[in-house]
């Protein structure tokens, strides 16, 4: 399979997010992306970004397009999700991030989509995330450790990226915290 391209990969997998509910035409995704409770607050995107986006994503096979005729009005284009499209968002939404930068954007847009999903989504990808915080913690440790005396500035630079690291996995505990007591009041 090939990869969702790359201009913006949290974008393009947030579209077929959106496909994957239900097949939309572009100004209802355009509605959905600037939503204030949405992933609007993450990043913004223009309309024309948007439709580029979507022919790309048509290119690659991921989405697809049926034509629905209205009165008075110019055609309307409704995207739908493919097949190919939906395993790619599938495997793309559960699947932690592999660098700490970028729990910003696409652990984000990931975690918007999982709430969606409902809260077993929630968890099963804050804990994959979870799990793999702590393996950088465990490296960035390491090498930290490796050069403790020896390169001063280095050991400084190791120490923020730790901070940074376990302020991630500080978030991750709110996150599960957070779906726990959304789940206690759905069941009250």
């Amino acid at each position: 399979m090939a990869a969702v391209p790359s201009l913006s990969r949290s974008l393009e997998y947030a579209l077929l997010g959106f496909l994957n509910e239900r097949p939309m035409h572009g100004y209802d995704i355009y509605r959905e992306l600037h939503r204030p409770d949405g992933i609007g607050i993450v990043w913004h995107i223009t309309r024309s970004q948007l439709y580029a986006l979507l022919v790309k994503l048509e290119e690659q096979g991921y989405i697809s397009v049926s034509l629905q005729p209205q009165e008075n009005r110019p055609t309307r284009r409704i995207f739908h999700l493919t097949e190919t499209g939906n395993a790619a968002f599938t495997s793309w939404v559960v699947t932690p991030v592999e660098r700490p930068r970028d729990i910003r954007l696409e652990f984000l847009v990931k975690l918007y989509f999982a709430r969606r999903e409902g809260t077993e989504a929630v968890f099963q990808l804050v804990r994959a995330q979870r799990v793999r915080c702590l393996e950088w913690l465990a490296n960035y440790s390491a090498r930290a450790e490796a050069c403790r005396i020896t390169c001063p500035f280095e050991w400084l630079v190791w120490q923020f990226r730790i901070g940074q690291v376990e302020a991630q996995l500080k978030w991750l505990e709110r996150c599960i915290l957070h779906s726990n007591e959304k789940k206690n009041a759905s069941t009250e």
